[in-house]
């Protein structure tokens, strides 16, 4: 208004607050997911609806066995970040990550984000975990016991399903140290112990196939550089297969009458995804550190 002449201007542009009844939940990315021991790993932290003026916290998950949950510790210089990222470096085991956000004064504050895992197979950790039988592919309705070793009393197994990675939850069927399965394609997935202590083990791929289809014997956790190691196809039915194609990264390497393939003294360069195939029909690929 202009009070001289007693005349108003035209009415503004209109904005629209929008009020809602939910905290917003941030979303928390790791990259890479699985590690090489003492590399660095990338927390990004990502706020819905995105607007300026937040800060970031940071946080590592501490297992509560008690709650069948975890705690937050916040990460070093991980309060009040300008930056929506958090580099870690020389990362060496499997751990839990959790981020949240704040701004205005008082601050206002997200709820914590769903935990996220880096993955290592680390075989120096201070806990560990056995599979058996000892292998990476299982078929349905296999009974497989995931067993949690080290100078710990308290242990639960935990697992991020290949079906839903932004699910994760602990085995229902603990005895003692022991989680036992009656596997399904839905336990296909990335499983590793936590300690009643904070300590987490390596982590271990499992996946479950058809029966329908061979399934490659290969070994859950790395093997050392110049050891001998066994790969071989199974079938339900029919435990010892002969002329097997054996793959590696997709290239054939071996095709003849055994059904077994056998590196005497593997190096670096064994590394990676095999497979095998038999009577035309292919098992799932796994890899080999």
């Amino acid at each position: 208004m202009k009070s001289s002449q007693h005349k108003t201007t035209e009415w503004s542009d209109s904005v629209t607050l929008t009020v809602s009844d939910n905290k917003p939940r941030p979303v928390l990315t790791v990259s890479p997911s699985w590690l090489s021991p003492g590399a660095s790993v990338t927390l990004n932290c990502e706020v819905g609806h995105p607007s300026a003026g937040w800060s970031f916290y940071w946080y590592k998950a501490v297992p509560d066995l008690s709650e069948k949950s975890s705690s937050y510790e916040l990460l070093p210089d991980g309060s009040g970040t300008a930056q929506d990222s958090y580099i870690i470096h020389g990362q060496t085991h499997t751990a839990g990550y959790v981020c949240r956000a704040g701004r205005g004064d008082p601050e206002y504050h997200t709820d914590h984000s769903q935990p996220e895992f880096v993955w290592s197979a680390d075989v120096h950790s201070a806990a560990s975990l056995t599979v058996s039988p000892d292998r990476v592919q299982h078929f349905t309705s296999d009974s497989v016991s995931l067993t949690c070793e080290g100078n710990f009393t308290e242990w639960r197994v935990m697992t991020v399903p290949q079906s839903d990675p932004s699910y994760y939850y602990n085995c229902e069927r603990m005895t003692g140290s022991t989680c036992n399965i009656n596997t399904s394609k839905s336990d296909t997935g990335v499983y590793w112990c936590e300690s009643g202590s904070g300590e987490f083990s390596s982590a271990v791929n499992i996946t479950v196939q058809n029966d329908d289809v061979p399934i490659l014997v290969s070994p859950v956790h790395p093997v050392t550089e110049g050891a001998s190691v066994s790969l071989s196809c199974s079938l339900r039915t029919q435990k010892i297969l002969s002329n097997v194609f054996f793959y590696h990264n997709d290239k054939l390497i071996q095709n003849d009458t055994r059904g077994e393939l056998k590196i005497s003294a593997v190096s670096k360069s064994d590394e990676g995804f095999y497979k095998c195939q038999y009577s035309g029909r292919e098992s799932a690929q796994s890899w080999m550190s």
